[in-house]
C-alpha cells in the first residue's frame, strides 16, 4: 500500500516540479500557493465540465446513478483515511488490501439493496397494473 502512494506522490512531484519549471522557464511570476491555486481550480472546473452534463442527464431518472456515484466517491476517500490513520498513528497496518475489501464491502451490500429495490418495484408496479387493468374494465 505504501509503495503504491509513494509512487502517487512521485507522480505528483514530478508533475508539480514541471508546473514550477515551466513557470521559471518563462520568467513566471506565480509563486507556489498561486500555482496551487490556478491549478487545482483548473482541474476542477475540467471535472464540472465532464460531471455537470453526466449528472444533469442522469438526473432525469437515475437520481440513484448519482447518489451511488456520490457514496462511491465518499467510500474511497473514508478507506484511504482511515489507512493513512492507520500508519500515522501506527495503530493498524496500512494496506491497500483494506481498501478494496472495504469497497467491495460497499457494492456487495449495495448490490443487495438494489436487488431487494427492484424485487419491490417489481411487486408494486404488478399490483399497479392489475388496478389500472381493473379499473378499465
Amino acid at each position: 500500500m505504501s509503495s503504491l502512494l509513494y509512487w502517487c506522490v512521485d507522480i505528483i512531484a514530478k508533475i508539480h516540479n514541471k508546473i514550477l519549471t515551466l513557470n521559471d522557464s518563462y520568467e513566471g511570476i506565480f509563486n507556489d500557493k498561486q500555482l496551487h491555486f490556478l491549478v487545482i481550480g483548473f482541474i476542477g472546473m475540467l471535472m464540472i465540465f465532464v460531471i455537470y452534463p453526466l449528472f444533469k442527464a442522469l438526473s432525469k431518472k437515475h437520481v440513484l446513478v448519482i447518489a451511488w456515484i456520490y457514496v462511491f466517491t465518499l467510500i474511497i476517500v473514508i478507506t484511504f483515511a482511515i489507512e493513512i490513520g492507520q500508519k500515522m498513528t501506527n495503530t493498524g497496518n496500512m494496506e491497500f488490501a483494506d481498501i478494496v475489501f472495504g469497497v467491495a464491502g460497499f457494492m456487495v451490500f449495495f448490490a443487495i439493496f438494489y436487488v431487494i429495490r427492484l424485487f419491490i418495484l417489481a411487486i408494486y408496479n404488478l399490483f399497479k397494473n392489475e388496478e389500472d387493468d381493473e379499473e378499465e374494465d
